[in-house]
């Protein structure tokens, strides 16, 4: 008997300690591509046509933060996703208010609106106008017969999603160890990009004049972000529906992204058995219910949720949904 409450106990204190060791979730940010709209004429003039070079620094910072570990970020098919449904134009780029309303359909704890604002030569003005300096029309990459080391600097804001406001602020410089009369040359065998973008985490691109500044500025960026990692808060909410569709093993229930919902969020099911009302004013004062099962999320969007039956069954449109998520 003794050596069974010795076994008991040991299980009991193995899965305490995996518990403890786990800890709490991580919390979960996603990235915007950052507003590059400052330096916009600088970057067509130093391409030669116009590259989004917001997106190329969002996936670095996408990058070193999962690299990193600190923070959970949502994947970028998930964001682009999410962008087409919403309609979320360029210009919402750097709106915290309409940033904060799309990291609720993501499911996050923060999103991070980044701002690129100075990309070019060391005699570049960087005022709010966009106007630079030092260019002379000269494209791919070329600063005349001048050399010059490459600059970049970015910043970026962390926003609150329940209220938009900012929580935490974070910047990067990065200059070039090397000069060049071409921002574009420098080493490696860089070959240009294609279908609009370039992917500054590859070893070509980096090895550019350009390409080192860029990757000196996302790097102090970075770090920037992971240590405001306590600024952030786990959200928790109150989710609470109503089972819209139950056929076979699917469920559907009439919540969704916007009531914070998440793939793989629990829900149990439960069945009002009476409701007790105001004697006086006939208003329902309280709904008791029964638990009849539990499903899990697989997909969601906007308004609805997708789930799968964990147990119970005989799920009837209008049982309610509750959880609490985080």
């Amino acid at each position: 008997m003794k050596t069974a409450v010795r076994i008991v106990a040991v299980v009991l204190l193995g899965s305490l300690l995996v518990q403890a060791q786990q800890g709490p979730r991580k919390k979960r940010v996603a990235v915007m591509d950052f507003d590059y709209g400052t330096v916009h004429s600088d970057v067509a003039a130093l391409f030669g046509t116009d590259v989004d070079v917001g997106k190329g620094m969002a996936d670095l910072l996408v990058k070193h933060l999962v690299q990193d570990g600190t923070y959970s970020v949502v994947e970028r098919r998930a964001l682009d996703k999410i962008l087409a449904e919403q309609n979320f134009s360029t210009s919402d780029r750097a709106n915290p208010a309409s940033a904060a309303q799309l990291g609720k359909l993501l499911g996050v704890d923060a999103i991070i609106l980044g701002t690129i604002t100075q990309f070019g030569g060391e005699t570049h003005n960087t005022n709010v106008g966009g106007a630079g300096g030092g260019w002379g029309g000269w494209g791919l990459g070329h600063v005349g017969h001048k050399s010059t080391k490459a600059i970049v600097t970015v910043d970026c804001r962390i926003v609150d999603i329940d209220t938009a406001e900012i929580l935490a602020v974070a910047d990067g410089h990065g200059e070039s160890s090397r000069s060049s009369t071409n921002l574009l040359g420098g080493g490696g065998s860089w070959h240009g990009f294609g279908a609009g973008g370039v992917d500054f985490g590859s070893s070509d691109f980096e090895n550019t004049i350009i390409g080192e500044a860029v990757k000196a500025a996302m790097q102090q960026l970075s770090a920037g972000v992971i240590a405001d990692a306590d600024r952030l808060h786990i959200r928790t909410i109150q989710v609470s529906g109503q089972v819209a569709y139950a056929q076979g093993d699917t469920v559907v229930l009439n919540v969704g992204a916007k009531a914070g919902l998440k793939a793989g969020d629990q829900l149990s099911i439960e069945r009002v058995t009476q409701e007790i009302k105001d004697p006086a004013t006939g208003k329902i004062l309280r709904r008791l219910s029964t638990k009849i099962g539990e499903v899990q999320v697989t997909d969601v969007d906007a308004d609805s949720a997708q789930c799968k039956i964990l147990s119970g069954a005989g799920f009837r449109i209008g049982d309610l949904a509750k959880t609490t998520t985080q």
